[in-house]
């Protein structure tokens, strides 16, 4: 059905369009979402993973009806160690087609220029995520041709997603979202069931995991508005509607 309305009417590049497609992916399991996507959105298809607590649902999901998937990370530099080890682990173990891209700028030169701009408050954290992850990612997905972006956001992440849809058109490029309903429990489930690890810093209350200077524990936050860039927001404008 699916294949004959976008036969019928191309690429549902109005509102009306959206909501008619996401009606019928909202339906489907994930995995179909995924086969789905691949088969009727155009272009070139990535996958972009911060390699974060549960990100191996999504990777395994997605590389299991397209393995040689580009999959893109962003890297700042500022990981934690642990990250580090879990995108090794993960590109070995899914056999990632892994893309990794970094700022023009390195750490150490930045902090010559800047100084550390995770400490000059929001105005400074917008900057420090405008260079290391906004636009690498503007670059990666002009570099690999990209026309239809893949990511795991959830509408249970926090409020700046309860509102997400299966699929959206964001700055002329289509946005797909297989797991955008699924529960904490639901992500449990499919990570037991395929034998898939959570991050490391899982087990220590990391629930959020971005850098190491701008991340927080659920017991050292507080509360999980507190748990990335010290409570100033949420978000690091990769996502923003």
């Amino acid at each position: 059905m699916l294949k004959r309305w976008l036969s019928d009417h191309g690429p549902p590049i109005d509102e009306q369009g959206l909501r008619i497609l996401n009606g019928a992916f909202a339906a489907l399991p994930a995995v179909e979402r995924v086969a789905r996507a691949l088969e009727l959105l155009p272009g070139t298809h990535v996958l972009t993973s911060s390699f974060g607590a549960q990100a191996a649902v999504t990777l395994h999901l997605v590389t299991r009806v397209r393995p040689e998937i580009p999959v893109v990370l962003i890297d700042t530099g500022y990981l934690f160690p642990e990250t580090y080890r879990f995108v090794d682990e993960l590109t070995q173990q899914l056999g990632l087609n892994l893309k990794v891209f970094r700022s023009e700028a390195s750490p150490a030169w930045q902090e010559t220029r800047f100084g550390k701009l995770w400490e000059q408050g929001l105005a400074g954290i917008e900057r420090y995520n405008r260079i290391n992850k906004q636009e690498p990612m503007e670059r990666a997905l002009a570099e690999l041709g990209a026309d239809t972006w893949i990511s795991g956001l959830r509408r249970v992440q926090g409020p700046t997603r309860e509102g997400i849809a299966p699929i959206e058109l964001r700055r002329g490029r289509y946005r797909v979202h297989p797991i955008f309903d699924w529960t904490d429990r639901r992500v449990g489930q499919y990570l037991r069931e395929h034998a898939l690890p959570y991050h490391p810093l899982w087990n220590q209350g990391y629930l959020s995991i971005g850098d190491w200077h701008t991340t927080r524990s659920l017991t050292d936050a507080g509360s999980p508005e507190g748990l990335r860039f010290f409570g100033l927001k949420r978000e690091c404008g990769l996502h923003d509607p």
